[in-house]
């Protein structure tokens, strides 16, 4: 997974410092790089969220840098482009086809801006959510649901004809899987990311049969 930062990386300071406000008055944490050589360095300390990638950079150019991102990040953050000269419809194409997630040309709206990033990033956090959800075992998943329906550990363990020991140790790989301390916050991961939609997510609870 990547960081919280969106990384913007144009030359011009001028445009740089104005993306960035818009970001930060958005709500979004931001940091930057004047040139692909310097994105590159800045990415392999922190993955960010996303990246804004100017595509005519001095040194290495944008594009060149998408694809050593993407070769050596795979699809761990989105990356968009933002290009004041390169706006024919070949250039799009070009850049999605080296691994973009989406290209703005320059001038472009504020709002519309903020609402690809918005779209990006929502996405992320999906497949993100996703990627937890494959983690936990089925049987992890239907203790959740449990954890969800305000059943304790002895309850749990005695819907599941199971011992409150290995309930015990199922909630602690909940916890250390979700990264959360508490149930309470692994309940509210569970619905923030919907966890437990689907029909595989788990055992509805009425067919969960108590020990007699």
């Amino acid at each position: 997974m990547g960081g919280t930062a969106i990384l913007i990386v144009d030359d011009d300071p001028v445009i740089r410092a104005a993306i960035r406000t818009i970001l930060t008055d958005a709500g979004y944490p931001a940091r930057e790089a004047d040139s692909g050589a310097e994105a590159l360095r800045s990415v392999r300390l922190d993955p960010p969220a996303l990246v804004l990638l100017d595509v005519n950079l001095p040194g290495i150019c944008g594009y060149e840098v998408c694809r050593l991102m993407r070769d050596e990040f795979g699809d761990q953050f989105p990356i968009v482009f933002v290009s004041g000269a390169r706006t024919e419809s070949f250039d799009r194409v070009a850049g999605l086809l080296l691994g973009a997630n989406d290209y703005i040309s320059k001038p472009f709206r504020e709002d519309e801006l903020l609402a690809r990033i918005q779209s990006l990033l929502v996405h992320r956090h999906k497949v993100a959510a996703r990627s937890v959800a494959s983690r936990l075992t089925a049987r992890e998943l239907q203790v959740l649901r449990l954890l969800s329906n305000g059943l304790g550990p002895d309850d749990i363990a005695r819907l599941m004809v199971s011992s409150p020991k290995t309930v015990g140790a199922h909630v602690e790989h909940i916890y250390m899987k979700l990264g959360v301390q508490t149930r309470a916050q692994a309940v509210a991961v569970a619905y923030r990311d919907e966890l437990l939609d689907g029909e595989s997510a788990a055992v509805p609870l009425h067919s969960v049969k108590p020990a007699s």
